[in-house]
């Protein structure tokens, strides 16, 4: 099956450029990024904070049945025009990676359709290099398939 999100990263570059098309309005598609309730949905994870707007913060968190903390990660928002963009931070919990920069652009294609383009800035192309050992494509596609079939239902 091919992937409808589309990683792209150059070689000795410390960025990750990701774009993605989806069949929602662009006030849909930005409101799946910053409504708590939604965010919950499609990225399966638990939404500890979130403050929507500049200069706010956030934190998600995902536990297995037992109550063991699988995943963590928290960061800045430094900047959010809605509709428009975010600039963040984000940074995993205990994971060994550096916290990296987030430009989410938000962009109205036609009515009902938009385009999510993601750049990821990290420290170095070392640590670039070492999210993208992870299943770091595989995942990001999982969970925005899974964000245009929540967001098909909020229509």
């Amino acid at each position: 099956m091919e992937r409808k999100t589309k990683v792209h990263a150059e070689d000795g570059k410390q960025d990750i450029l990701i774009t993605r098309e989806f069949e929602l309005p662009v006030e849909l598609l930005f409101k799946a990024y910053t409504n708590p309730d939604i965010i919950t949905q499609w990225m399966g994870t638990k939404v500890l904070k979130l403050e929507s707007r500049r200069h706010g913060g956030y934190e998600f968190e995902t536990a297995d049945p037992q109550g063991n903390i699988l995943f963590k990660a928290h960061g800045t928002i430094h900047d959010l025009i809605p509709g428009k963009k975010i600039i963040r931070t984000f940074e995993m919990a205990n994971a060994g990676f550096d916290a990296q920069i987030e430009f989410l652009e938000f962009e109205s294609l036609m009515p009902g359709t938009s385009k999510l383009t993601i750049q990821m800035i990290f420290r170095s192309p070392e640590l670039r290099d070492a999210q993208l050992k992870l299943p770091f494509a595989y995942g990001i596609n999982m969970a925005h398939d899974r964000l245009q079939q929540i967001a098909n239902q909020l229509k």
